[in-house]
């Protein structure tokens, strides 16, 4: 029997929530939680159950009182990451930290400092591990069936409505405000490439754009809200009208009342909110698409290509045997595995069999880091900071236009 772990969240958004239902589930208790918005806080209490736990408006306050819980989950916006997680980590908490770990790699080496040094476990959200779809790959990867890895071919389509709601409309919208777009979106992969090479990575190029959200590229007449009878609402791939339809689960993300909201709520709320503008008028820098390529110690080479314009993740992996490869929300497929031996042939890989408790977000690895919470504490490392490494070269060598070499202290 997993033992039981209490939490303090600091942050009650989406992610929060996600992952305080599972650990409700599971059995464990939410003992405090923090957050500016009484909307948010309320939706956490009914989440919390009885005992309620104790409420704070600040997080500053919570970490004022002694140790309240085993855990502290730090799911706040990006750029209060690093703020919140070192907070939580001089107070003695072990943390659960929302990737990105922070908006900087001096950053990220120093919660790593931080965790050492008070005798914590610091544990980074990267749900892909626990996905059947990635453990399965990995496993075929350890059992040597396609032998010697050379190199590493990945990508991620964030999906056009995803991308503008997230990275043009959305939080995520400048990079001042949370984190490079690679690391903010693509941290999870860049973690999963080191985690399949198992080595270091020691050279970063990158090149980055915006090719497509931006004011040239806007339909002729559009006006700078889709609310205000643009010509293109109900033709153009943006509108915004489509969070009253066929987009209406985006609400949840970002309205924590979004259940709540009747239709004339939401018409409201796209007259004056970030979420209500014209996708190729919101002055974003984030790019809508990036290629990244990567050496590694080992001598294994990867590239990794993010882009707005595909939906779901797609991997191959070249080996002296032979090709592993796969796809996960790509295509209206099931996710899928197969291995191609070098002598010929196709050899399809079932994906593990794993329980998710109902809860399918992120292959069911928001589920899975969950539920290997209890044993993760219990050997945690700080390996993540490999991919965050990765990242902020990447951001860097767009903006610099040259290859940045990584070292270590």
């Amino acid at each position: 029997m997993q033992k039981s772990l209490s939490f303090a969240v600091i942050g009650c958004g989406s992610r929060g929530r996600t992952y305080m239902r599972i650990a409700r589930d599971l059995g464990h208790t939410i003992t405090a939680i923090a957050d500016p918005s009484e909307a948010a806080i309320e939706t956490m209490l009914g989440i919390a159950g009885d005992p309620a736990p104790r409420t704070f408006a600040d997080a500053d306050d919570l970490f004022a009182e002694p140790k309240l819980a085993d855990v502290a989950l730090v799911s706040t916006q990006d750029a209060q990451h690093f703020g919140h997680a070192s907070a939580a980590l001089r107070a003695g908490y072990d943390v659960l930290l929302e990737k990105p770990a922070a908006q900087s790699s001096e950053e990220v080496e120093e919660l790593a400092r931080l965790a050492d040094e008070n005798g914590c476990k610091l544990l980074l959200c990267f749900v892909l591990r626990y996905t059947p779809f990635y453990r399965t790959m990995k496993r075929a990867i350890d059992d040597g069936r396609i032998g010697e890895v050379i190199s590493i071919q990945a990508a991620e389509g964030v999906g056009p409505f995803h991308n503008a709601h997230s990275f043009v409309r959305g939080h995520w919208a400048q990079t001042k405000d949370s984190t490079p777009m690679i690391i903010a979106k693509c941290c999870h992969d860049t973690d999963l490439m080191t985690w399949f090479a198992g080595s270091p990575c020691t050279a970063v190029s990158s090149f980055a754009e915006i090719s497509h959200f931006r004011p040239d590229k806007a339909p002729e007449g559009s006006t700078d809200r889709c609310i205000d009878g643009c010509p293109h609402a109900g033709t153009c791939l943006y509108d915004a009208n489509q969070y009253l339809t066929t987009q209406r689960r985006w609400l949840g993300m970002v309205r924590p009342d979004a259940e709540k909201m009747t239709d004339d709520d939401v018409r409201e709320w796209l007259k004056t909110s970030d979420w209500g503008r014209c996708a190729y008028k919101c002055g974003q820098d984030t790019p809508d698409h990036q290629v990244v390529s990567m050496r590694f110690e080992n001598g294994i080479t990867a590239d990794l290509t993010m882009t707005a314009f595909d939906t779901g993740r797609r991997t191959r992996i070249y080996g002296t045997k032979g090709i592993l490869e796969g796809a996960i929300h790509a295509d209206g497929r099931e996710p899928w595995v197969e291995c191609r031996p070098h002598t010929g042939g196709i050899e399809e890989i079932p994906i593990e069999e794993q329980e998710t408790g109902g809860y399918a977000g992120h292959g069911g690895g928001d589920f899975g880091l969950i539920h290997a919470l209890p044993a993760l504490l219990a050997e945690a490392t700080s390996d993540f900071i490999e991919g965050h490494r990765i990242g902020f070269a990447a951001a860097q060598s767009a903006d610099e236009g040259r290859t940045v070499e990584l070292t270590r202290g």
